[in-house]
């Protein structure tokens, strides 16, 4: 069982930054591969990126590549991502999520992910 629970929400400016942090539970931290999503009022909850438990590989939605960076510390048990030059179109609650896998390919869809966090609330003002 993984709990997750993010933190770094808040209203920002359009190009501004922000730091999302995504603390997990247990011992196993580093097998499981790690992905943020988001949903936006009235849209369905949309991949954003996922990172290997490794951290060596990252893969992200065409939307915000170039923009945001997903990082772990799997000392800290901890995933991060870090979103500059926000817009408004960015506005969302972003969850971050968790699951194990074999496969070396990371998954984009929701489904595949095992646990999920509470989200926490983006808002990018123009």
């Amino acid at each position: 069982q993984v709990q997750l629970v993010e933190s770094g929400g808040g209203l920002v400016q359009a190009g501004g930054s922000l730091r999302l942090s995504c603390a997990a539970s247990g011992r196993t931290f580093s097998s499981y591969k790690m992905g943020w999503f988001r949903q936006a009022p009235g849209k369905e909850r949309e991949f954003v990126g996922a990172i290997s438990g490794s951290g060596g590989s990252t893969d992200y939605a065409d939307s915000v590549k170039g923009r945001f960076t997903i990082s772990r510390d799997n000392a800290k048990n901890t995933v991060y991502l870090q979103m500059n030059n926000l817009k408004p179109e960015d506005t969302a609650v972003y969850y971050c999520a968790a699951y194990w896998s074999w496969s070396a390919v990371l998954a984009r869809t929701a489904p595949t992910y095992d646990y999920w966090g509470q989200g926490t609330q983006v808002t990018v003002s123009s």
